[in-house]
């Protein structure tokens, strides 16, 4: 009958469309949305379907039989969502009436619409059970093609012994082979699209890694620069504090060493008239040297977290008295007007720790003091609510003066460990650069911060701010402190 021919030239059809689709889809209609292209793909199959009835074998009149049925398997073997399966298969059908309406088109349309529904309660049924690809294929081709023999033989103008006995006997074979070996050329394309998806996912996965991977190298690079330069500033500190131990410790060694010859030869002649003065000298180099041993024992306890406070009422009155006391007489010897002012709404106390609060403003009152030649240091005491943007009342302790100032750009670089606005500035004026750093950890371990203004050359005025509530805290400082708001650090 030359079913073997015509079935032949259907599966060549079908082939040769999947063919151009996936020539279509790599040049063309990949460079389309996703929507269009699967509103396309279904079209693609209904017309399929269509090619296959144009060129089919015509039995009797208006039958006609061809391979309708391959694109509706492999339809229902790609196609997850049963609707879109049913809309092809009745697609497929209803294009039957395109070759006239007879009694053969109309059992042709009605046997595709059971597929249809035959093919949606199939995929929900397989879904459920999350069969594998392969056998979903094997159960779609042997189960529609049964049902579509039964139908061709219970709603087809051909009488059933016919077709049974003569027909059913060709065409179901070749039939089943076309559809496998199409099934198996779907297989290997979809093969071949997964490695293709696989080998640009790697592609993609290598581009992301070479990324972070540059990305890492600079954090690296950036990371040895830091280091590079916390080595430089340690090197510069020990460098200054050699110099800062060995000046008050040659002092010390060589007027004891001067005392002590004058009292051996305190018998033969009267001690000198600067020897009185000697006293003064060594007390003042052993608090000097006090001091600096005090520093790298504060350093050493930020570093380690251990930096402690405790709350306590602070009379501040009896502070500015300390102050007063303490910087009066370095006030005088170097020529310039000391003033501390307290303003009338201040509270008579506030919850702080005295001892930490007094090493703050003496930092900030001994820097004042050394680097001004000329004009006045101010200490000045108040209150303010709107300094930052951390609601709540605060007490700002402000020290001023009319000494050498300091650069815009060194206004963070002063408040870290070991550096200071120039690193000459040791050599000239003497400190370790650890005065500031210590004092800002401090205030933020009191709930407070510093803030400096400061130009060169026209002065200094840094604030201290302290919260007048104190928030209830561990108090041990530690690396995971937040960072105070507004503050240089």
């Amino acid at each position: 009958m030359g079913f073997g021919k015509i079935f032949l030239l259907n599966m060549a059809l079908l082939i040769t469309m999947a063919y151009l689709a996936n020539i279509l889809y790599k040049y063309v209609l990949v460079k389309i949305s996703g929507k269009i292209n699967y509103i396309l793909s279904i079209l693609w199959f209904i017309f399929a379907g269509w090619i296959c009835m144009k060129f089919g074998f015509q039995l009797k009149g208006d039958v006609l039989f061809d391979l309708r049925i391959v694109p509706l398997i492999i339809a229902a073997i790609v196609y997850a969502k049963p609707v879109v399966v049913m809309i092809i298969s009745f697609g497929i059908g209803f294009s039957r009436l395109t070759f006239g309406i007879s009694e053969a088109a109309i059992a042709g349309t009605i046997n595709f619409v059971i597929l249809g529904i035959l093919c949606a309660f199939m995929i929900t049924w397989m879904n459920k059970r999350q069969f594998k690809q392969s056998t979903r294929g094997i159960l779609t081709i042997l189960v529609l093609n049964t049902v579509n023999v039964l139908d061709i033989a219970i709603f087809g103008v051909i009488p059933f012994k016919e077709y049974i006995l003569t027909i059913m006997p060709s065409t179901l074979p070749i039939t089943l082979l076309f559809s496998c070996i199409f099934a198996l050329i779907l297989l290997d394309f979809q093969l071949d699209q997964r490695r293709k998806l696989e080998l640009l996912h790697t592609n993609e996965l290598m581009t992301r890694q070479t990324e972070e991977l540059r990305q890492a190298k600079l954090s690296l690079e950036e990371r040895a620069r830091q280091l590079t330069q916390a080595s430089q500033y340690k090197s510069e500190f020990l460098a200054n504090m050699s110099h800062e131990l060995r000046t008050p410790l040659n002092s010390i060694i060589n007027l004891a060493e001067m005392i002590s010859e004058s009292e051996e030869g305190q018998e033969e002649e009267p001690l000198e008239k600067d020897t009185p003065n000697y006293g003064t000298i060594i007390y003042k180099s052993g608090r000097e040297l006090l001091q600096l041993i005090n520093d790298i024992l504060d350093l050493s306890k930020v570093e380690a977290g251990r930096l402690e406070v405790v709350q306590e009422e602070v009379v501040l009155a009896e502070v500015v008295q300390l102050m007063e006391l303490q910087f009066e007489h370095d006030a005088e010897q170097k020529g310039i007007e000391f003033e501390v002012t307290m303003m009338p709404e201040l509270p008579s106390t506030i919850q702080s720790d005295a001892q930490r609060l007094c090493q703050i403003l003496r930092n900030l009152l001994s820097n004042a003091f050394k680097f001004t030649h000329q004009g006045r240091v101010d200490l000045m005491i108040h209150k303010d609510s709107s300094a930052c943007s951390i609601s709540g009342e605060w007490i700002v302790f402000s020290v001023a003066d009319t000494g050498i100032g300091i650069p815009q750009d060194k206004h963070e670089a002063i408040f870290e460990m070991f550096r200071q606005a120039d690193g000459s500035i040791s050599r000239k004026y003497g400190g370790t650069g650890l005065g500031l750093p210590i004092s800002q950890d401090l205030a933020r371990l009191m709930g407070g911060f510093i803030q400096v203004d400061s130009r060169e050359g026209a002065g200094s005025l840094f604030h201290l701010y302290l919260p007048l509530i104190q928030k209830e805290n561990s108090g041990a400082l530690s690396d995971e402190e937040n960072e105070a708001p507004g503050g240089a650090d």
